[in-house]
């Protein structure tokens, strides 16, 4: 029986995949697909992309359906298709038992908690700093060749794969030199939030083309409602008053930003609308990574260096099986051989980005969340500024008013939720002390 099933699922994911490589085919031959007008480019692209994505996610989701309804979990053979089925869609009980070592934290001295936290920060900002720069230079600016040619990079997929793969090899020989918890995650339900952190990476480089870098920033700091409207609706979360505040202020502090600062990517209102939606688009996306991951974390209590493997992993299968009906590779490829000076900054682009990861996550697990998100409103103020020097943007009086408030909100909501935290402790302890009393 278990053989049958499993020549079935074989026989699902090569048609599918099939399918969905000859339709994929016959759109990239199509005349709007290989000369799109340049007002609706980012959509062919974006639609070109996400049909790439389905040759994975289609077969995926036609074996998970069948898995569900012939209950195979339970019934697979021990052959290598039955181990594959059950560690993409097995739950916990069916899923290899590993043993973990299970170490005491060593204790550190508030000396060597302060250099570390000085090394975590200045990683961070040297990362992401550096990072913003070249991500502005390799999506805007002209590079030239031995020969004196001019040429600008375009796929913004390409720097999305290398990204993802470097960052992939990274944390898996970190999972391979260090031991790790029992990891309890059926591998698809990573798919959801590779995909949407694959189109929020698309949707940031792509939007470069059509606003500026600080306009870019400023969008990426407002995230914070559409995280609350999200976690709102998947979560039923319940935000306190001033959450709410500091939101208002943050979006009215990018409203003036946005509207009386120059978008000096912009030469038309066609393209400050399509800067504008990719970025609402990238926002939606974020909002949503940032959502599933943390219901995945409170559900199997994955370390957070796992996540980082598992996400990066499906990203990099995505974008590389997109690239390659695309022909994307070889196009990349032949510019990088062309300008070698490409070669380097998106080299240096995503050690910085991986690098930026790992300092993200050790940060967190060694100082908590709130130190982080301290550090990342220092760079993102740090990025604005060195972009509008290095690259020359113009910030008026208003559009700085709106930076400052934007920057305000997020302190503000810092301080608040500093404040609150503290308030609930110190009213549990003294509870505490109270029972103690009468006891």
């Amino acid at each position: 029986m278990a053989n049958n099933s499993e020549l079935f699922i074989c026989l699902i994911v090569l048609s599918s995949i099939v399918f969905l490589y000859i339709v994929n085919r016959s759109v990239l031959n199509t005349e709007i697909v290989q000369n799109p007008p340049e007002e609706i480019s980012w959509i062919i692209h974006g639609i070109r992309n996400i049909l790439g994505y389905a040759t994975i996610f289609l077969p995926g989701y036609l074996v998970l359906r069948y898995v569900q309804k012939t209950n195979y979990i339970n019934k697979s053979g021990r052959g290598i298709i039955g181990a594959t089925i059950r560690t993409c869609f097995g739950e916990e009980d069916s899923l290899p038992v590993t043993t973990s070592s299970k170490t005491s934290p060593q204790e550190r001295t508030l000396l060597q908690d302060g250099l570390l936290l000085l090394f975590y920060f200045f990683g961070l900002q040297l990362s992401y700093l550096l990072w913003g720069v070249l991500q502005e230079k390799v999506m805007t600016q002209a590079y030239e060749s031995s020969n004196s040619d001019i040429g600008y990079f375009k796929d913004s997929q390409f720097l999305v794969f290398v990204n993802r793969i470097l960052a992939f090899l990274v944390s898996a020989c970190i999972l391979l030199c260090k031991r790790q918890p029992r990891h309890k995650c059926p591998l698809y339900k990573y798919v959801f939030c590779s995909f949407s952190n694959i189109m929020s990476s698309w949707c940031q480089y792509e939007a470069l083309k059509y606003v500026s870098f600080p306009h870019q920033v400023l969008a990426k700091a407002s995230k914070t409602i559409p995280v609350m409207i999200m976690g709102k609706f998947m979560s039923k979360t319940k935000y306190e008053y001033y959450e709410y505040v500091t939101a208002v202020i943050l979006s009215v502090g990018m409203l003036l930003f946005m509207i009386d600062t120059g978008n000096d990517r912009s030469n038309s209102t066609v393209t400050t609308f399509a800067g504008v939606i990719l970025l609402c688009s990238y926002i939606v996306f974020d909002s949503f990574t940032a959502n599933w991951q943390g219901s995945l974390f409170k559900t199997y209590e994955m370390k957070p260096i796992q996540m980082m493997c598992f996400v990066n992993f499906f990203s990099s299968i995505f974008t590389a099986v997109s690239l390659l009906q695309q022909g994307g590779f070889i196009d990349s490829l032949s510019f990088m051989i062309k300008f070698p000076s490409f070669t380097l900054d998106i080299v240096i682009l995503s050690l910085c980005s991986t690098c930026g990861q790992l300092f993200i996550y050790n940060t967190v697990s060694t100082f908590g969340p709130l130190v982080f998100v301290i550090i990342s409103t220092i760079r993102q103020g740090f990025s604005v500024l060195l972009s509008c020097i290095i690259y020359h943007h113009y910030v008026s009086l208003i559009g700085a008013i709106g930076l400052i408030l934007v920057f305000l909100s997020i302190f503000l909501r810092i301080y608040c939720s500093y404040r609150l935290k503290s308030q609930k402790e110190l009213l549990q302890s003294s509870s505490i002390l109270k029972n103690q009393t009468k006891l």
